[in-house]
């Protein structure tokens, strides 16, 4: 959020602050939920990277589309276990799965 806009509602007695901050995270929890993000955005763009559809994924992976649309929105009912099965059986090197991970420690 810009600076500007931060400050003119913080003015107006808002309360300005993250989702982390909203939903009383632990700093562990944080963590947790941008792996996950990372690891659903990374298969997402690997998978369009590699011409496949979410059906097609769904089929190497033995499950369901919908499945795997929820993987990609990265939805509470979707382990960590299946994010990487999927982005192995598209073909992700460990050198990929690793950036994915890094990117969050930048954030």
């Amino acid at each position: 959020m810009k600076s500007d806009k931060k400050a003119r509602l913080e003015r107006a007695g808002w309360v300005v602050g993250d989702a982390a901050q909203f939903l009383t995270l632990s700093a562990q929890e944080q963590r947790f939920v941008e792996l996950k993000l990372a690891l659903a955005t990374g298969v997402r763009q690997l998978r369009e990277r590699r011409g496949l559809t979410q059906a097609a994924l769904a089929k190497r992976l033995g499950s369901s589309q919908s499945r795997v649309a929820k993987m990609e929105a990265a939805d509470t009912s979707v382990s960590l276990d299946l994010m990487m099965r999927s982005l192995l059986s598209i073909g992700a090197t460990a050198g990929e799965i690793a950036r994915l991970i890094k990117k969050t420690e930048a954030a």
